[in-house]
């Protein structure tokens, strides 16, 4: 697995465990990172920062595309891989859209259920292939 690769499922799981915990995944970054447990990779706190300062236009962003599916309703792996995915495309500029599905794609296809790959993949490539259209905010 590559640094950026390490780097995504460090940021989903502090983005999953502070959900579940109802708590600020930048509070958990903050706290793992006092605590001596990481990250190591400075894209892991890109990530978690920029998902949770982008969240509300990433979840839009997603409501939108998501057709039939409610956030609440989607298994919080693949809501959190989504929001990464999303916040990739949207806001790091030396990441292709295919390669931020690509792995986001690869993130569930390890942690999460047997549809989660399609059900991934058909998410953010209608949102890839919208092409420029971006969140209010960017």
């Amino acid at each position: 697995m590559s640094a950026r690769g390490k780097a995504r499922k460090r940021a989903l799981d502090l983005l999953y465990a502070s959900e579940m915990r109802n708590e600020s995944a930048v509070v958990a970054l903050d706290r793992a990172i006092a605590d001596g447990e990481g990250p190591t990779n400075d894209y892991t706190d890109l990530l978690v920062r920029g998902v949770v300062e982008h969240q509300s236009s990433i979840d839009e962003v997603l409501s939108t595309y998501s057709q039939g599916w409610t956030l609440s309703r989607m298994p919080a792996v693949d809501r959190n891989v989504l929001r990464i995915g999303v916040f990739e495309m949207t806001y790091v500029d030396d990441v292709p859209d295919a390669v931020a599905v690509s792995e986001a794609i690869a993130l569930v296809r390890d942690l999460s259920t047997d549809e989660s790959p399609t059900f991934v993949n058909g998410i953010l490539g209608a949102i890839a292939k919208a092409g420029p259209a971006r969140p209010a905010d960017v």
